[in-house]
């Protein structure tokens, strides 16, 4: 089921999406074959419903090869936070969703 809260981001709208967003932003860098990504993606869902300060951006690294090596992306799930522009947190590997709204209020505090 797809989240209209999320948005999905590609190599070609990672600027627009991302860097140039007006409040900060929480990316789920995943890939469809990967079993971690997909048991945190609840956790994403849930987050994006409940948590209108932020916007919530998923980036698929098979399909968008230039943001992974942008942000040296090893291992997935990788979680980053942007704001204005700029990588202010990240964190590899599942989560609780307790853990992972720890992660983004002490990312954006």
């Amino acid at each position: 089921m797809a989240n209209d809260k999320i948005t999905n981001v590609t190599d070609a709208t990672l600027e627009a999406e991302i860097l140039k967003a007006d409040k900060p932003v929480l990316v789920d860098f995943w890939a469809t074959w990967c079993g971690p990504c997909r048991a945190m993606a609840p956790i994403i869902d849930e987050i994006a419903e409940d948590r209108s300060d932020i916007k919530v951006c998923k980036i698929d690294v098979d399909e968008n090869p230039l943001a992974s090596t942008q942000y040296g992306i090893m291992s997935i799930p990788c979680f980053m936070v942007f704001n204005n522009g700029q990588v202010v947190s990240q964190r590899v590997g599942t989560t609780g969703k307790a853990e992972m709204l720890d992660f983004i209020d002490t990312a954006i505090a």
